[in-house]
């Protein structure tokens, strides 16, 4: 199926329903859906909420989507934080995966972290027990560092099924391009 090219801006928080229905239709689908980046079998409940996007929103920490139209087809947040910059929240339709997007709208992520904040590195967090999206990131140029942390339970980001659930850190130098 041919796809349409997509604009990829900076959100606003008047658009915090729509990315936060977007993160959780990507992240944790009904079940049966398609999609290769869900986590449905390790955490259950939503990935985030309206509010949770909407506190997102300040002066060095921002949300980018891909429009399609008037559709979010795609999103990603960056936050800056001293000398690096964390990019988080990655999430594409269920309908859209495969197509190409989520990678173009990781490399405007990491373009505009470099060009706004000009951060030593680039850093994200990924799930342990999703190597297919840590392969995904290190095709990417990114490597795990040797940090990683038990899951946020109080962040209110869902509740883990499994127990061995971990958060393991990734790093990028950002003058390496993806």
């Amino acid at each position: 199926m041919e796809r349409m090219n997509e604009t990829i801006q900076l959100a606003d928080a008047s658009q915090s329903s729509a990315i936060a229905a977007l993160v959780n239709k990507a992240y944790r689908p009904e079940a049966g859906a398609a999609g290769w980046t869900h986590e449905s079998e390790l955490l259950a409940g939503d990935r985030t909420s309206s509010g949770q996007v909407e506190n997102l929103f300040g002066p060095d920490s921002l949300v980018l989507v891909a429009m399609r139209g008037n559709e979010i087809v795609a999103c990603v947040h960056v936050e800056h934080d001293v000398q690096d910059c964390w990019i988080g929240m990655l999430a594409t339709l269920p309908k859209e995966q495969n197509t190409g997007v989520g990678k173009r709208v990781l490399m405007a992520a990491e373009a505009f972290a470099i060009e706004r904040f000009a951060p030593k590195r680039l850093m994200m967090s990924v799930l342990s027990l999703r190597p297919e999206l840590l392969s995904f990131y290190q095709r990417r140029g990114y490597q795990l560092t040797s940090k990683d942390t038990d899951y946020p339970w109080e962040a209110g980001v869902g509740t883990p099924l499994v127990t061995e659930l971990r958060l393991l850190e990734l790093s990028k130098l950002s003058n390496v391009s993806a």
